[in-house]
């Protein structure tokens, strides 16, 4: 008993030799990255705190997996394979929006990216950096300007017909305050005479 103790503790201690430089330096990278993106990209622009748990454990928990499912010989196939089963996962208690999906998917991206990546660290920064450029580029309305959108009720049911499209822009302009710029109608409540419509304004 003792013998084998000796054994795995000697082990163990390989191990960490073996892991503890690339494995941290490619963790800080990775949490790195996914600090910048979360709190500087994503939290400026959606000012929402409570998928940063979400976003922090998805991230270390698939770098990790994927991090020792990479000790043994895996093909591109394979890892394709495990970024899609990974995309597929998503809370069922409460929907998550597009936006909140693509950053889902990022955040994903990144830490299988930082656990099979075949070159040093220093290759790892610069492939995070093109992801978080681009993605600050996007959202910071450089390049397109950056639409938004809200879902709201509208009782003025009279406005909106095709016919009467302007002035249904103007009255949703004049209520809201917003400069609203297209509508898209949702559904229709004739019995309440009201609209679900989704605003776009910039």
């Amino acid at each position: 008993m003792i013998l084998l103790q000796e054994l795995i503790s000697i082990d163990q201690f390989q191990l960490f030799d073996k892991l503890s430089t690339k494995l941290f330096l490619r963790l800080c990278v990775d949490l790195a990255a996914i600090f910048i993106l979360i709190r500087f990209i994503y939290f400026p622009n959606y000012k929402r705190t409570d998928l940063f748990l979400t976003f922090f454990v998805f991230n270390l928990i698939i770098f990790l997996i994927t991090y020792l499912l990479n000790k043994v010989e895996m093909s591109m196939g394979a890892a394709f394979g495990l970024f899609a089963v990974f995309s597929m996962l998503r809370y069922r208690t409460e929907g998550i929006s597009a936006k909140d999906m693509t950053y889902l998917f990022l955040v994903i991206a990144i830490g299988l990216i930082a656990a099979i990546s075949k070159g040093s660290w220093i290759d790892l920064a610069i492939f995070a950096i093109i992801i978080l450029g681009v993605t600050h580029l996007l959202e910071s309305g450089w390049l397109i300007k950056k639409e938004h959108s809200k879902l709201v009720s509208y009782e003025n049911i009279k406005l909106v017909a095709p016919e009467h499209y302007e002035a249904l822009l103007a009255d949703l302009k004049a209520r809201t305050g917003l400069n609203v710029h297209r509508v898209e109608i949702q559904e229709f409540d004739f019995l309440k005479d009201a609209a679900i419509m989704t605003i776009y304004y910039y």
